[in-house]
């Protein structure tokens, strides 16, 4: 009974990796809001009704997809890592990680951090593999001994408040101001990266690679790390 259970399980799973490599094809051609089960039934020949007992919606194929696509993202971070070296040379690491994971996959990509797939509500269960990163940022940041350098002013209460609530909810180990500007660079790196994925420096920092390094020097010098 244990060996048939065995066969089923990796049939089953073979059958559920198939389902999203061949909707992961469909998202490089049509995109994640035209993403349908039917369709990717239809691609493996399967039958319509066979493919709701592997995902029950378009929604949770979405849910699985994303779930792989932060996960590996976060694989290519934590293996550029070097957690004994200079917090500055892992902060660069993790970043050019980032990027190159991000170049290599721009339909994955596109699905976290492009256009909202209309409809779509991300569960409580990505959350934990989506922060996978900026907690790394944030143990590197911790690591750096920051030089704390004050701003030019103090955060104001609302700002201040929600600092505090992020470093909670995310068990971050931070001030206010320094989750403050780990969430300034962060959304700077991923502004960089989505601009060179989707195509928007053409004609100006093309290829995007000395900009990406000139950026992420600098991002390490707001951070402070030595």
């Amino acid at each position: 009974m244990n060996a048939i259970r065995t066969a089923r399980e990796r049939a089953r799973a073979e059958l559920t990796h198939e389902i999203k490599q061949e909707a992961r094809r469909q998202l490089s051609e049509a995109g994640s809001a035209q993403l349908s089960l039917r369709a990717v039934a239809r691609a493996l020949g399967m039958a319509s009704s066979a493919i709701y007992r592997y995902f029950p919606s378009r929604d949770e194929l979405l849910t699985a997809l994303i779930l792989d696509a932060y996960n590996a993202l976060g694989d290519a971070a934590e293996k550029a890592d070097r957690p004994q070296a200079p917090p500055r040379e892992r902060w660069m690491l993790v970043c050019a990680a980032v990027r190159e994971w991000a170049t290599a996959h721009p339909h994955e990509y596109a699905l976290l951090y492009g256009t909202p797939v209309p409809g779509y509500e991300a569960p409580a269960e990505t959350v934990d593999p989506g922060t996978r990163i900026i907690r790394r940022c944030a143990e590197i940041l911790l690591a750096g001994q920051p030089l704390r350098r004050p701003f030019t002013g103090p955060l104001e209460p609302e700002l201040d408040d929600q600092m505090r609530a992020v470093t909670e909810a995310a068990g971050l180990d931070l001030s206010p101001e320094d989750a403050a500007r780990l969430l300034m660079v962060w959304s700077q790196l991923f502004g960089l990266v989505g601009f060179e994925v989707f195509g928007q420096f053409a004609n100006s920092a093309d290829p995007a690679g000395p900009l990406f390094r000139y950026a992420t020097a600098r991002m390490a010098d707001f951070l402070g790390l030595r």
